[in-house]
Parts: C-alpha cells; sequence; structure tokens
C-alpha cells in the first residue's frame, strides 16, 4: 500500500507542478516556477520510487479455500468484504447474475483502462445485459472452481514473455492454470467467497492475488497494479454492492 501511496502522491505533486509552471499556485506553497519545477521533478521521482519499491512475496499454509488452492503464492493482492442480508442461496445466485450494468463506475473505469479504444467483447468491454462473469469465462478468464453456494474461483494471465501466444486451437483448463511456472509470467487470480454470518445473512469476501513467475515480471507488473489498484479496488467494492442488491430483492 505504501507503494500505491507514494505513486498518487507523486502523480499528484506532478500534476499541480506542472500547473505552477504557467502560473505559480502560492497558496499550496509554490511561489515562483523554479519551486514548481522542483516540485515536478521529485513528483516524478515519487512515481518511479513507488514503481520499483520491491513486492513482498507471500505463500498460503495451511490451504483452506479454493483461491488457496490455486494461488498458494503471490505477490500482490486485495481484499474487499460485505455483509448481506440474503441466504446463500440467494448470494450464489446474485453473484453468478450481476451485469455490468449494476456495477456503479464500472464502464467508465474499464473505459478509461482501454483508453477508449474498441474492442472485442472482454471484461473490458462487456454486453449489456450477460452477466459479468459469463463474460469473463467466456472471454479472457479461465473458470478454476464452482462450488454453489460457497466459492467461485476465476483466473486469467495478466502477463506473458515478449512473443508469447496462447495456443489458439486448446482451451486452457484450471490445471494448465496451475502448471504456469516459466520465467515472465503473471497470474491473476479472483475469488467470491460465501460464509454465514448470522441467521438469514452471510459475508461476501473478494480477493485477487497475482503471482509473478519471475523477478523481471513482478518488477513490470507492480508498476502496473500501483497504477490502476484504486480504480481496481473502487471496482471491487461496487461489485460487491451490486451483488447485494440483487440478493436482497431475489
Amino acid at each position: 500500500m505504501f507503494a500505491v501511496v507514494a505513486v498518487y502522491l507523486g502523480l499528484i505533486s506532478a500534476f499541480f507542478g506542472l500547473i505552477s509552471l504557467i502560473k505559480p499556485l502560492s497558496f499550496l506553497g509554490i511561489p515562483s516556477r523554479q519551486r514548481a519545477l522542483l516540485v515536478v521533478v521529485c513528483g516524478f521521482l515519487a512515481v518511479i520510487m513507488g514503481c520499483l519499491l520491491p513486492a513482498k512475496e507471500t505463500r498460503v499454509a495451511p490451504l483452506r479455500t479454493r483461491l488457496d488452492e490455486f494461488a498458494p503464492v503471490y505477490q500482490f493482492n486485495e481484499v474487499h468484504s460485505i455483509r448481506i442480508s440474503a441466504s446463500k442461496d440467494q448470494v450464489y445466485k446474485a453473484i453468478k447474475s450481476v451485469t455490468a450494468e449494476e456495477i456503479l463506475f464500472f464502464r467508465t473505469l474499464v473505459w478509461l483502462r482501454r483508453f477508449g479504444r474498441p474492442g472485442p467483447e472482454s471484461i473490458l468491454n462487456p454486453s449489456k445485459d450477460m452477466p459479468i462473469l459469463d463474460i469473463a469465462t467466456r472471454t479472457t478468464f479461465i473458470l478454476l472452481a464452482d462450488e454453489p453456494n460457497h466459492e467461485i474461483v476465476v483466473g486469467t494471465l495478466v502477463g506473458a514473455p515478449s512473443g508469447w501466444r496462447p495456443n489458439p486451437t486448446r482451451r486452457p483448463t484450471p490445471e494448465d492454470f496451475k502448471a504456469v511456472k516459466a520465467p515472465g509470467f503473471a497470474l491473476a487470480t479472483m475469488n467470491f467467497l460465501i460464509e454465514e454470518s448470522g441467521p438469514g445473512e452471510c459475508t461476501v469476501t473478494t480477493e485477487t492475488r497475482v503471482y509473478a513467475t519471475d523477478a523481471a515480471a513482478r518488477r513490470r507488473f507492480a508498476a502496473y497494479w500501483r497504477v490502476i489498484y484504486p480504480g481496481s479496488a473502487l471496482i471491487r467494492r461496487m461489485w460487491l454492492r451490486a451483488i447485494r442488491k440483487r440478493a436482497a430483492s431475489s
């Protein structure tokens, strides 16, 4: 989290520094263009430092969930949870049926992620009325595990060696996903875990883990992760709220 804070403090500082090169913002303590230039330089140095900070590797033991089975080692993760006044069956069905339209800010954030460019159907460019998990697992994600009323796990490649291409004639399997160990890859695994938290109430947790198979892949993904993390976290929080709303109305 410190690395993400460093990146965004640096970006904000550089932004106000650049403005102050045109008109110094004295109320922000930037009274001159010379000071503004210093702020810009320091801001970009903070961004570089945040992107280059090493990522700690975490190993899970003992394995408790299906997510642990498919991502027992990772360097990057985020966890979000929500309590829902509904049965496990209602919550599970809501997770499976939520669409992108129900997730506040989803389309705006993925539009920014793809820089407004059109593209084929995917989780970054979902159809309007299709459940978002169906779109994900039909396009770029693999359904790794699906335990009704308990846990759903999906995974995808978020980084690959230069020149690598997937086999177009064969759909990868969960065992293929587990077997990726070669240098240059980064694998993202995400789950939705449903646990009872009281009579007629459940807690839903979604966790995303990313494992980079070597130091170079880890450095490349670290810079990307630390820039997109706030948007990623917002999407997941809004996704959970959409699940709660759909489950409560079912």
